[in-house]
């Protein structure tokens, strides 16, 4: 009795799984084309890698280099420039929020003379020539150096307890610290809601880590 049971049930499997077992088939569409290639190329402030030369320039100065970036870039063929506004809890920008950046002006916390704002610059001079300006913030980094002065308007000053103990001269604020997240989140959605900037860029988004000489953690990855 137990047989024809056995031949009904296995039947009816065998057919359910026919009709899943279908003949792949490739798709006859291709993916959707980009609109174009991401072209772009960082430029670092801290230590003043790339912009401006050194600290302290005059706005002159600084718009001149800044224009000699971008005549490069569009040279190039690049269509993006991704520019370092946030580097240590500072602001190459007009901000209420953090003190301005040491490596613009010299000073933590001096304004640049006659009004000038290095991002509004730089945004317009880069859509002039079609490229796009994208603002790239470091949201825990408090201090690329202890060589240099903090206002006292800078959060490693107003906000000592943000800090993290780190080996060497940098600084770090905490990332698991709401109080940290809510900053830096604050400081990027001020940039966006009042500049033209085409995209943000985050670095240095982890738990900074002591550096190593290199020698013995080549060996152990061999």
């Amino acid at each position: 009795m137990q047989r024809p049971f056995l031949t009904i049930l296995f039947s009816v499997l065998s057919l359910s799984l026919s009709a899943f077992a279908t003949e792949y088939r490739p798709a006859k569409s291709s993916p959707p084309e980009p609109l174009r290639e991401f072209r772009g190329a960082w430029v670092a402030t801290v230590f003043n890698i790339d912009w401006p030369s050194r600290p302290g320039l005059s706005p002159d100065q600084q718009r001149a280099e800044m224009i000699r970036l971008l005549d490069l870039a569009a040279a190039s063929g690049l269509n993006a420039l991704i520019l370092q506004v946030r580097p240590e809890g500072d602001a190459l920008y007009a901000s209420k929020l953090e003190p301005w950046s040491y490596w613009l002006t010299g000073q933590m916390g001096k304004a640049p003379s006659d009004g000038y704002d290095p991002l509004t610059f730089a945004v317009s001079e880069a859509h002039r020539r079609g490229i796009e300006l994208h603002a790239w913030f470091n949201p825990f980094r408090a201090r690329a150096t202890q060589s240099t002065s903090a206002s006292p308007s800078h959060l490693s000053r107003s906000h000592p307890e943000w800090l993290m103990s780190v080996s060497g001269s940098q600084a770090w604020t905490d990332p698991g610290l709401r109080e940290v997240q809510s900053r830096a989140t604050e400081v990027m959605v001020d940039v966006c809601r009042r500049y033209e900037v085409d995209g943000i860029h985050i670095d240095d988004y982890f738990y900074p880590y002591p550096k190593k000489s290199g020698g013995k953690m080549i060996q152990q990855f061999d």
